[in-house]
Formats: C-alpha cells, structure tokens, sequence
C-alpha cells in the first residue's frame, strides 16, 4: 500500500507463519518512509539499517539492545536507532510485535 491507513490487525496477517527468526511484512509506504510490522520469532537476526528507524511496541516485552545498551521495553514503548548503529530485541516473549518506521537518507538525518 503506498498511502491511507493499516490497521494492527491487518498488518499482523501480513506477518509470515511459521518462520524462526525474522517476521516482517511492510504494508504502508510513502517516499523515503516505510512502515513495517516486525514479529521475530525465538531470535532477533537484524543487522544494522541504512535509515533512522523508529521502534513503537505493540505486543510483548523484552529486552532492547542497541549500540551497547540494555532497555527493557513492553507494550507503549518507543525504540528510537539512528541509521548504522547495532541493535537487536533479545529475551522477548513469545506474543513480541512492533511497529518500525524508516525514514530519511541513507546514513540517517543529522
């Protein structure tokens, strides 16, 4: 979809079934920003993004390691990672869902 409005619940049927690691469906898009739905299952596979991205939790609670920090996270949260800095979720629990957005150039805004 390139405008107009995703419901939770839609972009959670999106989601690949029955896949260990990452879980990402990218249901709204505009310009240089996505919106995506990431449900990673057992394990957080990430490497680091070209874009800023933004992190808002839906679902679940764990543990958000990003550029050398540790932050529980839960339901409400926002996760801000510049572009190119490490980060992965870890220790989260098995209902774990968030909504990213990425936005910007590559390299990320300064």
């Amino acid at each position: 979809m390139k405008s107009g409005q995703i419901k939770l619940q839609k972009a959670m049927t999106l989601l690949p079934s029955n896949v260990e690691g990452r879980r990402y469906a990218e249901p709204l898009t505009h310009g240089t920003m996505r919106l995506g739905m990431y449900a990673p299952r057992k394990f957080d596979p990430q490497e680091p993004h070209a874009q800023d991205e933004l992190y808002l939790v839906v679902h679940g609670r764990g543990t958000f390691v990003h550029g050398g920090e540790r932050t529980p996270f839960g339901p409400g949260d926002a996760l801000f990672v510049a572009a190119g800095i490490p980060h992965r979720f870890e220790d989260f629990s098995d209902d774990f869902a968030t909504w990213v957005v990425f936005w910007g150039p590559a390299g990320g805004e300064s």
